[in-house]
């Protein structure tokens, strides 16, 4: 009689914490031009999740030797974590800088186009970073 108590409210406890979903949210831009410099891979995974975008980059030979001549600490393969956050219907980047000037990307839901905000003195300027050529979007559940 008891061990039917304990395994019908083990079978409770299962049911009651089963329903308890997480969704996960995962974008991939991929293939990314950039405006100014060349890339044999680049790419931003946001993760809405944990608030986290990475991106990861390979850099081009000219544009590898370009930053290389100025900094020794420039490799050519890197990952980038940013913090990130939604506004509406954009993702931002947390905001790098000093309070008069700073910088931040920012993407636009279920656009290929990253822009980068820039801020000196509250004056707002946006330019166009990276044009991708592939969205790719993972809802997951745990």
């Amino acid at each position: 009689m008891k061990k039917n108590k304990l395994v019908n409210l083990f079978i409770l406890i299962f049911f009651l914490i089963l329903p308890t979903k997480l969704n996960a949210e995962i974008i991939i831009l991929s293939s990314c031009n950039n405006n100014h410099d060349g890339f044999l891979k680049n790419e931003y995974i946001l993760d809405l999740n944990n608030f986290l975008m990475t991106r990861n980059y390979v850099y081009n030979n000219e544009t590898y030797k370009k930053y290389r001549l100025t900094d020794l600490s420039v490799k050519k393969q890197n990952k980038i974590e940013r913090l990130i956050y939604k506004e509406k219907n954009k993702i931002l980047t947390e905001k790098l800088g000093y309070p008069q000037f700073y910088t931040q990307l920012v993407f636009q839901l279920d656009s290929p186009i990253i822009e980068i905000k820039t801020v000196i003195n509250n004056e707002e300027g946006m330019d166009i970073l990276s044009t991708c050529k592939k969205i790719q979007r993972f809802e997951k559940e745990s």
